[in-house]
């Protein structure tokens, strides 16, 4: 089989597990951050099979995996994939990277969405995935990888429609076209409480490199794009980073508990820059 590229991002760890797995099962598999290619002007890719993992933020791909897609050359690609893990909502990742793609004259081959467990604790009533609620989800993915598995390696063509969502959203065709605009309107502010005690994990997993640590405590610095991977509010060892409310939703964070993924530390998430 020919060399193979996976480029991926994570923010609580979803989907660099993900990444990890399909590495096992597909020879030749090398695994790119994608934040560490971000300062880049141009980006080239000399593999024949391409391949993109990421999570699913707000019904759509995260900007930076746009960002980073439109810088990205895959004249040597035969071969493009996508895989997508989310919480349970629908989305439209799918169709924003086709279009990209399609300017470059390629497509994407494959795209499969795998539903895992959700790292955003904003909302009233949510609650981290317990350990069998992970093990449910793990042996469903596990499933699903092992037939990603053999549709890249046969190098077959496979564009599902999406079944397999748990959160419907009534008029998605509609409510699709809306949610560019309704993504711009997303605008949390991330703070840290009294709870915080400086330790600089913020910092460390901050994969926009918005925080910085001044005079012992995290700042979110204003002239820096949030990524809302949500490391920051998930790994903070105190739960001690919360979000602000906004004019499209309450925050809980400051009532609820915290989501990674079992199999990533800090320094996984934090490796990616």
């Amino acid at each position: 089989m020919n060399n193979v590229e996976i480029y991926y991002f994570s923010g609580t760890g979803n989907s660099l597990h993900v990444a990890k797995e399909l590495q096992k099962l597909i020879p030749e598999t090398k695994l790119i951050p994608i934040v560490s290619l971000l300062n880049k002007e141009f980006i080239e890719t000399k593999a024949e099979t391409v391949g993109f993992v990421f999570p699913i933020h707000l019904a759509m791909a995260p900007a930076p995996v746009i960002e980073f897609l439109k810088k990205l050359d895959l004249k040597s690609a035969k071969y493009i994939l996508a895989v997508a893990t989310r919480a349970g909502s629908q989305h439209r990742a799918f169709i924003d990277l086709e279009k990209i793609l399609k300017k470059k004259g390629k497509g994407l081959d494959s795209y499969f969405t795998l539903n895992m467990a959700s790292n955003d604790p904003k909302f009233e009533g949510w609650h981290p995935a317990t350990a069998e609620e992970i093990a449910k989800l793990e042996s469903e993915v596990q499933n699903k990888l092992n037939s990603i598995q053999e549709i890249v390696i046969n190098k077959e063509k496979s564009r599902e429609k999406d079944t397999n969502f748990t959160v419907p959203m009534p008029v998605f065709s509609i409510l699709s076209l809306l949610l560019p605009i309704l993504n711009r309107l997303y605008n949390v502010e991330f703070y840290a409480d009294a709870k915080c005690v400086g330790c600089g994990t913020c910092e460390k997993v901050c994969l926009s490199q918005k925080i910085k640590i001044i005079n012992g405590k995290p700042v979110w610095q204003k002239d820096v794009q949030c990524f809302f991977c949500h490391a920051c509010l998930n790994y903070c060892p105190e739960q001690a980073v919360q979000i602000k409310s906004t004019r499209l939703l309450k925050s809980y964070t400051d009532k609820n508990e915290r989501y990674s993924h079992p199999y990533a530390i800090v320094d996984d998430i934090a490796g990616q820059k």
